[in-house]
């Protein structure tokens, strides 16, 4: 077996191969967004043995503080032999070059928690996804009077200056066992929906919605980020934002809206349980002190 790093487009297809085998129910980055997000603090690699593909793993800063992020897949027709714990290694390996303390990984099945236990991870945070089945477009109650609904895509470089005043505090809300450290640019990068609805009080950001279309699957999506500022809060912004992200998916073609939600954001689990979204699994988030025995 070797383990080598993603370079050509047939690598990086290959790594989104196996994550639509392993985790068929979450959408897979297409090939232009993997190569969008390079940067040198990533690993993306695959573990191969005589030219087939046995798994492939991730490696890089976690967005929680101090902490980098692992995961090491291995299709199931090749697990039990060794091939996660050699990616596990490799994988470790690079967030200790990066000088970070911490390792993070997610599990979601109870072969991989009992996995990630046997080199020593704890669990530090649970998430539950909910589903919303779409047979027809919603209603959308009305937004709170004066505000504007707009997509980020229509408005460029609004999505950049919520960053400092809207974007930092819904960051800070997050039901984490540590604060999450994501910069201008991430914010930028990872955490815009396309689309992402954004409600503007007098030329400022006050809250969020967004979709993450699937291009493996165009019926599904996954709901981004909501949330509302502080000071807007409890006059129905969230509800109008989220039945705005569902009213649009329905109306493109999607039958199928999924969110992750922390264990402890009670106030965004309730608000989904009443429109109409049910539970459907649950996440663990996992950790460590590097470096790994």
């Amino acid at each position: 077996m070797e383990i080598t790093q993603c370079v050509t487009d047939e690598d990086y297809e290959q790594w989104r191969q196996v994550r639509i085998a392993v985790i068929p129910f979450e959408r897979t980055q297409s090939l232009a967004e993997l190569r969008a997000d390079d940067d040198p603090d990533r690993l993306l690699v695959l573990a191969r043995e005589g030219g087939t593909v046995l798994g492939h793993g991730l490696a890089q800063r976690a967005e929680s503080t101090g902490a980098g992020g692992v995961i090491p897949r291995v299709l199931p027709e090749h697990r039990r032999k060794g091939v996660g714990s050699a990616l596990l290694r490799h994988l470790s390996d690079h967030v200790a070059s990066l000088g970070l303390r911490v390792l993070r990984a997610s599990v979601d099945d109870e072969p991989s928690l009992l996995f990630a236990q046997s080199f020593g991870f704890t669990e530090v945070n649970r998430e539950v996804e909910q589903t919303y089945a779409l047979t027809a477009a919603p209603d959308v109650s009305p937004a709170p009077p004066g505000v504007e609904v707009v997509t980020a895509q229509d408005r460029p470089g609004l999505w950049e200056e919520s960053y400092e005043r809207f974007g930092r505090e819904a960051l800070a809300g997050f039901a984490v066992d540590t604060p999450l450290d994501v910069s201008l640019e991430r914010w930028t990068r990872d955490w815009l929906g396309d689309p992402m609805f954004l409600a503007v009080h007098e030329g400022e950001v006050v809250g969020c919605a967004g979709l993450g279309l699937d291009p493996d699957n165009p019926m599904r999506a996954e709901n981004m980020l909501t949330a509302v500022r502080g000071d807007w809060r409890g006059r129905g912004l969230a509800i109008h934002l989220k039945q705005h992200t569902l009213a649009w998916a329905a109306d493109h073609g999607v039958t199928e809206v999924y969110t992750w939600t922390q264990d402890g954001n009670a106030a965004m689990r309730s608000l989904n349980t009443r429109l109409g979204y049910t539970t459907t699994r649950t996440g663990i988030q996992v950790a460590r002190a590097l470096p790994l025995d």
